[in-house]
């Protein structure tokens, strides 16, 4: 019985990694000190680089009335692997059909064993 469960958990990993379009490169905004000058400073720093990657949207035709315009809602969330140390406010820059953007990681993942869901928002600068 476990090792069927284990069997069916490796083909619905296999299956939904097969999903993955993208790819993408995880920034976190560290202290790090000049070797030379001894000076800490703080920099934006790969952490993760090229790791597979698929972007889903929701909500793409909602638009909420406001008293001068409508404004349209989209929500983005970033489905990769369960192993990969995603913290929240992370910068993601993504690549898939061709388009490159940045985002940040909106909150915590929701994990599972075939795969991580983040939701993201647009990457508008380090708070």
């Amino acid at each position: 019985m476990v090792k069927a469960l284990e069997m069916a958990r490796r083909a619905a990993r296999k299956a939904q990694e097969g999903l993955y379009e993208g790819i993408c490169t995880v920034y976190e905004y560290k202290s790090t000190k000049d070797p030379i000058t001894k000076i800490s400073h703080e920099e934006e720093t790969a952490i993760i680089e090229n790791l597979p990657c698929r972007l889903s949207y929701e909500n793409i035709n909602a638009a909420v009335q406001t008293d001068s315009a409508a404004a349209v809602s989209q929500g983005v969330k970033l489905f990769t692997s369960p192993e990969a140390d995603i913290k929240s406010g992370s910068k993601i820059v993504v690549t898939q059909n061709g388009i490159t953007e940045e985002y940040r990681a909106s909150g915590e993942p929701a994990f599972y064993s075939t795969h991580q869901e983040i939701r993201l928002e647009l990457f508008r600068g380090w708070a």
